[in-house]
């Protein structure tokens, strides 16, 4: 029986303040040595509990090696995942906040591409004509590839961001991007505009378990409280 509970808490943005939030709720004082940018952490009064602040991603990938035991991450994270990874987690709570989606969006100046069926056309035009795949740039490969076969499209080559996304249209780095937004305002103002039917996936802040550590008790009784709102 190990006597460590590892719980991931992500180390910054709109996930952090929000989950922090549900800790202080919860009167869970949460306490690092080293103050705001320490990335180890535990709670006060509570002596066999460690706190990691990671990436979110980074977070859904130990869950699913259960090196942490409880975590909070985005759904998206947890669905772009490995399916072997997303089978050894479970999501306890969603919360009400983080939300966004993840989408499709072209150039504005794509008139005639209003749907998910005109970028298939367009796909094609783009491999006859120019003999070369339509580039879609995203930091969700896996969520994009499935959507897009889903829906028939076929002909298109992925691109992987390591910026911002809304930018690679325009620097011919791709045509069009897949991309997580709460508002749409950044799409827009890059001259974006999301296709109609083209919301991929709907996601929120999410509390999660790695199947490894369902039995663990002190652990149960955290989950309970931390799910409380």
């Amino acid at each position: 029986m190990k006597n460590v509970i590892n719980i991931g808490i992500p180390s910054k943005g709109r996930l952090k303040k929000g989950i922090l939030e549900i800790f202080k709720k919860n009167k869970l004082d949460l306490i690092s040595e080293r103050g705001e940018r320490d990335l180890l952490g535990s709670i006060k009064n509570i002596t066999n509990i460690k706190i990691l602040y990671l990436h979110a991603r980074e977070i859904v990938e130990r869950l699913g090696d259960g090196s942490l035991d409880l975590g909070f991450s985005g759904y998206d994270l947890l669905k772009e995942s490995e399916i072997n990874i997303q089978k050894k987690i479970n999501v306890i709570k969603s919360y009400n906040f983080g939300k966004a989606n993840l989408v499709i969006a072209i150039p504005d100046p794509w008139i005639d591409v209003q749907t998910v069926a005109d970028l298939e056309e367009i796909a094609f035009e783009f491999k006859d004509k120019k003999k070369k795949r339509l580039r879609v740039a995203t930091k969700y490969p896996n969520l994009t590839r499935e959507f897009l076969f889903s829906k028939g499209v076929t002909q298109f080559k992925l691109v992987s961001s390591l910026g911002a996304t809304e930018a690679y249209p325009f620097t011919g780095s791709s045509e069009i991007i897949t991309d997580i937004t709460s508002t749409g305002e950044t799409l827009r103002a890059n001259n974006l505009r999301i296709l109609k039917d083209g919301k991929i996936l709907k996601s929120e802040a999410c509390m999660m378990i790695s199947k490894s550590a369902l039995k663990i008790n002190l652990l149960k009784k955290l989950v309970k409280l931390l799910s409380k709102n």
